[in-house]
C-alpha cells in the first residue's frame, strides 16, 4: 500500500535529480522503476525520454488519460533544502518532481484499487513540457488511441493550501516565439554616414510592435508582447552589420493569433526598410490556448468538493480578479488534438508548498 512518506522520498529523489528538456533518461528509468515494482503496465511505446503506463480496471468503462510532464529547467538551486538539486544549473522549479510524483503515486494507488476501477487509465509521462513541444513526443505515438477523456494538473503556489483551481474555458494563452534578424551595413562607428546601423531599426520595431495589442486587437482580448532578447554588435566603436531581436507572443483567441504574426511580419519589415535596413523574420509556433471541457470542469470540480478539497476558479498568477492566464502549458497540444478527434479535456491548478 503506498504511503505518503513513501511519496514524499520519491519527490526528494526527483527534485535532486532535475534533468532538461529531452534529457530525461534518469528520471525515465527511476518513474519505470517505480512503477514496474508497483505491477504496473508499460506500454511498449517507442519514446527515447518519457513513457507512457497503463492501469486496466477490472470493471468495464472508458480509457482515460492523465498527463504528468517530467522536465526540468536550467536554473541553479539557491535554497538550503536537504533535497536540493545536486545537478549545478538544473532545477524543478516549476513543479514537475511534484507532477511526477502525483502520477506515479495515482498509478500505484489505482493498481492497489483495481478490482474497483471502471475501464483504463493511461498514464503520459511526458517529456519536453519546457521546450513548449514535448506534447508532440507523445502524440507522434499511438498513446491517444481508445482514450475518451483528457486530464491535466499543474502545481500553484498562489492558491489556497487544500485548494483545486477549475474552471470551464480558456485557462492559459498560445505560445509563440519570433526571431528577427535585421541587416544593415557595418561601418566605422565614427562615420555612420557610411553604413547602415541597424540597432536604431530594432529600437524602432520594439516600441512599435506594442501597437499590435494597442491598436490592432480587441482591448478585451488577453494579449501580450516581449522582446526578450536583444543582441547587436561585439565592440565599442564599429556599428554592426546585424542586430537580432526574440521573444515571446501570448494570445487566447485564434484569430488574434493569426493577425499578431501578420502584423509582427509587417512591422519589421517595413520598419527596417524604413531605416535602409532589412529584416529576416522566423515565426515559431508553440502549443495553442489550452480551453477546458464544461462537462469535465464541472464534474472535477464536484469530485473535488466532495473529496473535502476547495475549490476556486481558474486565476491569474497576480491579480485574483483575472479570468485567465498568459503562461504557457504544453498540455494544450493535446487539447488541439483531442479536438480534431472530439475528445474533451481538463486542467486544473493544484496548490503545493
Amino acid at each position: 500500500m503506498i504511503q505518503e512518506m513513501d511519496l514524499m522520498e520519491i519527490f526528494y529523489w526527483f527534485h535532486r535529480h532535475p534533468e532538461l528538456s529531452y534529457e530525461e533518461y534518469d528520471t525515465t528509468a527511476q518513474i519505470k522503476k517505480l512503477l514496474k515494482a508497483a505491477d504496473v503496465k508499460i506500454l511498449p511505446i517507442p519514446m527515447e525520454t518519457g513513457l507512457i503506463a497503463e492501469v486496466k480496471g477490472e470493471k468495464d468503462g472508458p480509457v482515460q488519460a492523465l498527463r504528468c510532464d517530467i522536465d526540468a529547467l536550467p536554473i541553479t538551486e539557491l535554497t538550503d533544502l536537504p533535497y536540493a538539486s545536486e545537478c549545478p544549473g538544473k532545477m524543478h522549479a516549476c513543479g514537475h518532481d511534484f507532477h511526477i510524483t502525483a502520477g506515479i503515486g495515482t498509478a500505484i494507488w489505482l493498481q492497489e484499487h483495481k478490482d474497483e476501477l471502471y475501464g483504463t487509465v493511461r498514464f503520459f509521462f511526458q517529456p519536453g513540457e519546457e521546450s513548449s513541444l514535448g506534447a508532440w513526443k507523445v502524440l507522434e505515438t499511438t498513446a491517444l488511441d481508445s482514450v475518451t477523456r483528457v486530464w491535466g494538473f499543474h502545481s500553484d503556489p498562489t492558491n489556497l493550501v487544500n485548494a483545486i483551481g477549475i474552471r470551464e474555458g480558456a485557462v492559459a494563452a498560445a505560445v509563440d516565439r519570433f526571431v528577427i534578424t535585421i541587416t544593415g551595413v557595418g561601418c566605422h562607428g565614427a562615420h555612420p554616414d557610411d553604413g547602415v546601423d541597424p540597432i536604431p531599426a530594432a529600437a524602432a520595431m520594439v516600441q512599435a510592435f506594442q501597437t499590435i495589442v494597442t491598436r490592432n486587437i480587441n482591448p478585451f482580448h488577453p494579449t501580450l508582447i516581449s522582446v526578450t532578447r536583444l543582441e547587436a554588435g561585439n565592440t565599442w566603436n564599429v556599428i554592426p552589420q546585424t542586430a537580432q531581436l526574440e521573444g515571446t507572443v501570448r494570445t487566447m483567441d485564434r484569430q488574434d493569433r493569426s493577425l499578431f504574426e501578420k502584423r509582427l511580419k509587417a512591422i519589421a519589415e517595413r520598419t527596417a526598410s524604413a531605416y535602409g535596413a532589412s529584416a529576416e523574420v522566423e515565426w515559431i509556433p508553440g502549443p495553442p490556448a489550452v480551453c477546458n471541457d464544461a462537462e469535465m470542469a464541472a464534474f472535477a470540480k464536484e469530485t473535488a468538493e466532495a473529496e473535502g478539497f476547495w475549490t476556486v476558479p481558474e486565476l491569474s498568477l497576480i491579480h485574483i480578479s483575472e479570468p485567465t492566464r498568459l503562461g504557457m502549458i504544453s498540455y494544450a497540444v493535446f487539447c488541439l488534438k483531442k479536438k480534431k478527434k472530439n475528445i474533451p479535456d481538463s486542467y486544473k491548478h493544484l496548490k503545493i508548498r
